[in-house]
C-alpha cells in the first residue's frame, strides 16, 4: 500500500472524479482536496443527475453518498452497473451509514468499497486512494505518479 502524505500536487492531474453527494459542505470539502491534487471534479446531488454526468464525463472513479433525496446511491449503484458505459467506473460509497455489514451490503450491491462519514480532511485522500489501490489501472497509474 502506497502512502499518499507527501503526494504530489499533480497526483490526479488528468482524470476527471464525480463526487455524488447531497451535501454541499461534503461536495466541497471533497472538491477541494481532489483539485489540489490535480482533478477535474464534476458534482451531482443525487444520483439521476450522477448517472448523467457519469454517462457524460466517464470518470476515473465515482465517490457517492447512499442516503440522497430523488435517486439515492441504491438506485445510482444499479444504473452505473446496468449500463455498458459506467458498469466499469468504480465507485466508493462515502456514507454516515457506518453500521456493521454496511460496508458488505454496499459491496454486495457493486460499490468498489466503502468510506464511513463525517470524513477527515487531512486523510480523505489516502483513505481514498487506498481503496482504489487494487483497481489495475488506476493502482498502476497512482505507483508510477508517486515514483517521480
Amino acid at each position: 500500500m502506497l502512502k499518499y502524505n507527501n503526494a504530489p500536487t499533480n497526483l490526479l492531474s488528468g482524470w476527471d472524479v464525480l463526487v455524488v453527494d447531497d451535501h454541499l459542505a461534503s461536495q466541497e470539502v471533497i472538491q477541494d482536496i481532489l483539485v489540489f491534487y490535480g482533478a477535474t471534479v464534476h458534482l451531482a446531488e443525487n444520483g439521476a443527475v450522477g448517472f448523467d454526468l457519469a454517462v457524460k464525463v466517464r470518470p476515473r472513479f465515482i465517490i457517492s453518498d447512499i442516503s440522497m433525496p430523488e435517486v439515492d446511491g441504491w438506485a445510482f449503484i444499479e444504473m452505473l452497473k446496468a449500463d455498458n458505459h459506467t458498469k466499469f467506473i468504480p465507485v466508493i460509497a462515502l456514507t454516515a451509514h457506518a453500521m456493521s455489514g454496511d460496508r458488505e451490503l454496499a459491496i454486495s450491491k457493486g460499490f468498489h468499497n466503502y468510506l464511513p462519514k463525517p470524513l477527515d480532511p487531512f486523510t480523505f485522500l489516502s483513505q481514498i486512494l487506498a481503496l482504489l489501490e487494487d483497481v489495475d489501472q488506476i493502482g498502476l497509474e497512482l505507483n508510477e505518479r508517486m515514483k517521480v
